[in-house]
């Protein structure tokens, strides 16, 4: 019988979000149009009121940067990384079967510890 480890839904969360915005700042150099479309919800919701300002605004700063900046941004592990990512403009860049592959390792990696 297997010993099912409870695990905390906020750091399951955190942990995903992190390691989805990992796999995505790895793809950025290759490929420029997530930053496009990122750069774009973001408009849209400073023009809609969507999503509060500052984080629109944070975002809008965070994604003028070059490549790297914006990798090294969106895979902060601080308070305010993990504060943005709840908000992501990078929603949707990873397919289904990505994802929920990612999903899995994370919630097996927290498991294991």
């Amino acid at each position: 019988m297997m010993l099912q480890v409870a695990i905390d839904p906020h750091r399951l969360a955190e942990a995903r979000s992190l390691a989805a915005h990992r796999l995505i700042a790895a793809r950025l150099a290759d490929e420029p149009e997530l930053v496009d479309t990122a750069r774009a919800r973001v408009a849209a919701w400073l023009g809609d009121r969507s999503v509060a300002r500052a984080y629109a605004e944070a975002w809008r700063e965070l994604l003028a940067r070059d490549i790297a900046g914006i990798a090294a941004a969106i895979t902060d592990p601080s308070e305010h990384g993990r504060a943005l990512r709840q908000c992501t403009p990078f929603a949707g860049a990873l397919d289904p079967r990505t994802r929920w592959q990612l999903w899995a390792r994370v919630r097996e990696e927290l498991e294991a510890q």
